[in-house]
């Protein structure tokens, strides 16, 4: 009952950050002609409300695919025409086809953002306290409200879905589907993570764990004998989930052809201004000016496999659900580092997964949620969330400090780098002042993120470089990030626990 008590004040309280937040100001508020991120999801609902199914992913008079046009798969699309249905309920003007463009009202914004306290409510949040609760050691359950708030208060997730305004759910069905894979539900499971993978597309981001870790506990059960049957029972669940979802596009080729246009445009080429690899390499070579959009699809595809096999093949021979989280947090964050046209909103695709082991790794998970907010600065200040950011970063960090002692976890057994140690041991010396070393990065990257916070919000940048704060900080986020990637993948891949936890699978 105490356990239950903590968890009604760890969401009341999510839901206060959430409900603060929320009353700033949204991507794109009152900057014509396009406004932004919440004029798109608004379009979206006049599209669907207004236009019958064959034309929304389609270019024509009543759908200008280059204003706001659907670029997400059809369940985006779905829970559009839910959200507009309620909408016309309330007040036609706001989905009324065309002149409903740019819509902005008081009201309509507090409908907007209900919309999305509701996801939050019915999806994500219910997955997240669900998890924390399921924990099988008696003193992890004493910590299940705590590990939960640390969670709930990400403040990069609450940035962008109540401040940028975006719908949690894509990252919610994720969340259930790991859910489900702990406690064995492997077709609910499946079901979860496809709903994830048709509402964004970027869910590919941890399609490979999922899969990796399902095919490797087939291959333990015998592909002659229960294997067998769970990897038919798989694959129809995927199939029949999908078909369920691509229903009323299934009946035409071009349809379907056309959606998947939509959902993977090749000719934008790398992206700009966010903290991944090809970001930082064009202050030195502009990778957009040698290759073609083809030749970048092709280098990006190929570093992207490479990163992500070691850790795919270890999850595939060893599949374990410790493997399986850390697996999700390694393949997003090479998905985020190297691959095609990455948006900065996708280091959320990384985050959620760190937030799953934050009480396995809390100091580096801690370091690793406040680079990725930081990371997402330069949209955050467009959006007019200077304040949120400056309040949300120092409370979360606080409140894994109180929740954690994150500062005196920094030994390697703590980072679960005990098996790495012994391997080079006689090789290195300096290992023995490892934490130190460890937590004087940690507090120069916390110096450093504030200094740049600060520049980039009360400093005009020169004229001959006015990108130059957002370019450093997608940089110094770069590196975090791949020293993050390392050190992921050699916990992954120096991990005894693997091989002691998969005995239970089989």
């Amino acid at each position: 009952m105490e356990k239950w008590s903590l968890m009604t004040i760890t969401v009341l309280l999510a839901l206060t950050v959430r409900w603060a937040v929320s009353l700033g100001s949204y991507s794109g508020a009152g900057k014509p002609p396009m406004y932004g991120d919440y004029e798109a999801q608004r379009h979206w609902q006049e599209i669907t409300y207004n236009l019958p199914i064959r034309q929304w992913y389609f270019n024509t008079s009543d759908n200008d695919l280059l204003y706001w046009g659907l670029d997400y798969p059809p369940l985006t699309a779905y829970h559009s025409f839910v959200c507009a249905y309620i909408a016309k309920l309330i007040n036609p003007d706001w989905v009324a086809l065309h002149s409903s463009r740019g819509y902005e009202s008081q009201p309509h914004k507090l409908f907007m953002r209900t919309t999305v306290f509701v996801a939050d409510l019915l999806v994500y949040i219910p997955a997240v306290i669900l998890y924390c609760s399921s924990l099988k050691e008696t003193s992890a359950r004493k910590k299940a409200s705590t590990r939960a708030l640390c969670i709930l208060l990400y403040p990069g997730l609450i940035l962008i879905d109540h401040g940028h305004f975006q719908y949690p759910l894509s990252l919610g069905f994720a969340l259930w589907g790991v859910l489900c894979l702990s406690h064995d539900w492997d077709l609910l499971g499946s079901v979860a993570f496809c709903l994830a993978l048709n509402y964004k597309q970027m869910e590919l981001y941890h399609s490979l764990p999922f899969f990796c870790y399902l095919l490797g506990k087939c291959f333990k059960k015998g592909l002659k004998g229960k294997g067998l049957v769970l990897l038919t029972k798989l694959a129809g669940t995927v199939v029949l989930s999908f078909a369920a979802c691509w229903l009323p596009f299934g009946t035409d080729v071009d349809q379907i052809m056309q959606v998947l246009r939509r959902l993977f445009p090749i000719d934008r080429g790398l992206a700009d201004k966010v903290a991944n690899i090809w970001c930082s390499l064009s202050v030195l070579i502009k990778i957009k000016n040698v290759a073609s959009p083809q030749t970048q699809l092709k280098l990006s595809f190929a570093v992207t496999f490479l990163n992500l096999l070691p850790a795919c093949i270890k999850l595939t021979v060893q599949p374990s659900l410790r493997g399986f989280k850390f697996a999700l947090v390694s393949c997003a964050l090479s998905f985020f580092l190297f691959s095609f046209q990455v948006h900065e909103k996708s280091i959320l695709l990384v985050a959620v997964p760190v937030c799953l082991i934050i009480n396995e790794i809390p100091f580096m998970a801690t370091w690793f949620l406040l680079v990725s907010t930081f990371s997402m600065l330069p949209l955050l200040l467009r959006d007019g969330l200077l304040l949120p950011y400056a309040v949300t970063m120092p409370a979360f960090l606080a409140t894994c400090l109180a929740s954690f002692s994150i500062l005196d976890k920094t030994s390697a057994e703590d980072l679960q780098l005990k098996a790495f140690s012994l391997s080079l041991k006689g090789y290195v010396s300096w290992f023995k002042s490892f934490p130190r070393i460890v937590r004087t990065l940690f507090l120069f990257s916390l110096s450093l993120m504030g200094v740049l916070s600060l520049l980039s919000a009360a400093v005009p940048p020169p004229q001959s470089l006015p990108d130059l704060f957002p370019v450093s900080v997608s940089i110094v986020s770069c590196l975090h990030f791949l020293l993050f990637l390392v050190y992921f993948n050699i916990v992954i891949l120096w991990d005894s626990k693997n091989s002691k936890s998969q005995k239970k699978i089989s």
